[in-house]
């Protein structure tokens, strides 16, 4: 199958430190091109993948200086996926939001994944093209978005063999906080928790311009390299040593999140996830055996008590068997063929028809 991936140009894939939906465009990508597709990623000129790299940006748009307007690197961007179209037999977009006005035009088949949650304003957009194909990362991130044509729920996943195992916390125990230093993902409530209950709290993120007044407000006051550690972005391997030999991995989000990779990589590592029950949490999280899906922040210090009585191979078997990179391409796959059949039978394409019959 000719697949392209269209992914955002902010971040590289995939990303050197913090950033989700490159991670996981990455992870597809290779994976594709490993079970023989013919795959061409759409990214910045900096990114790194098996597939064909077609770059527009010399490399991600938030690392540059230099770029002074991204909005025309993004048009660019998208205008080279509609000069290529007729080169593959789907599409996938990554992008925030979906060019329909571009693909509205394009006559090859197209799928997006909904990698964000829903506002009003993108609402509005969706519900005038709400007969594209969707692929929702979580049945909970449904709830909120109009009736949309999703072709399938297809859960994020990682690379289990990149996560080394971690037996046992670090002794002095401490708590981990991963992710961007917004209200949103709740760095501030970790803090609050960490100080209620007189452990350590490592936390690691990065700090993007619109949060930069919360975080010198609400975060930095507190950062007494004691206590409250704060190790700004982290790359893969600093990642992996930060959530594995951590006791607990807090995760007090704020928003309903439609996925949170943080909770898989931690688990995949051995540490459990104590969440709140926003979002996609319920679905990541096996309550009692994984990690703890709290109600509220003051349920989190004493589910922080309960621990110790988790198994952490129990949380790395988990990942392993409901969130490997293996059990997301298959899933992805079938969303092709999906969208493939379905195209088929609308417009009646024969090349569509060749291609399913592979």
């Amino acid at each position: 199958m000719r697949i392209a991936q269209v992914a955002p140009l902010w971040e590289r894939v995939p990303p050197p430190g913090y950033g989700g939906i490159e991670l996981i465009v990455g992870l597809l990508t290779d994976e594709l091109v490993r079970r023989g597709h013919d795959v061409t990623l759409f990214a910045s000129g900096d990114s790194q993948t098996l597939a064909k790299l077609e770059a527009t940006a010399p490399r991600a748009l938030r690392l540059d200086p230099t770029i002074q307007n991204p909005a025309v690197y993004d048009m660019l961007h998208l205008s080279k996926v509609q000069e290529r179209a007729e080169e593959f037999d789907v599409i996938h977009f990554h992008t925030w939001i979906p060019p329909f006005q571009l693909t509205e035009y394009i006559k090859t088949p197209t799928i997006y994944t909904l990698h964000g949650n829903f506002t009003s304003e993108i609402n509005q957009l969706y519900a005038r093209y709400r007969n594209h194909n969707f692929v929702s990362i979580s049945n909970a991130q449904r709830q909120d978005g109009p009736d949309l044509n999703y072709v399938s729920t297809v859960y994020n996943g990682i690379d289990v063999s990149a996560y080394p195992f971690f037996p046992e916390a670090q002794t002095p125990p401490y708590l981990a906080f991963l992710g961007r230093m917004s209200p949103q993902k709740g760095p501030h409530h970790a803090i609050s928790i960490a100080k209620q209950v007189g452990l350590p709290l490592m936390m690691a993120g990065k700090v993007d311009p619109v949060d930069k007044a919360f975080f010198e407000e609400k975060i930095a006051p507190h950062i007494d390299g004691d206590q409250i550690q704060f190790l700004g972005e982290v790359n893969h391997e600093q990642k992996l040593e930060f959530l594995g030999n951590a006791m607990a991995t807090l995760f007090p989000i704020t928003w309903q999140e439609p996925f949170g990779l943080v909770m898989i990589e931690s688990m995949c590592a051995g540490t459990p996830v104590i969440g709140m029950k926003l979002g996609s949490v319920p679905e990541v999280i096996d309550h009692g055996k994984t990690g703890f899906i709290c109600n509220d922040v003051a349920e989190i210090p004493d589910a922080i008590a309960g621990v110790s009585q988790l198994n952490r191979q129990q949380c790395h078997d988990f990942v392993k068997q409901r969130f490997s990179v293996a059990k997301m391409v298959d899933s992805y796959e079938d969303a092709y063929h999906k969208t493939l059949a379905e195209s088929m039978s609308r417009n009646g394409h024969r090349r569509n028809a060749a291609v399913l019959a592979l």
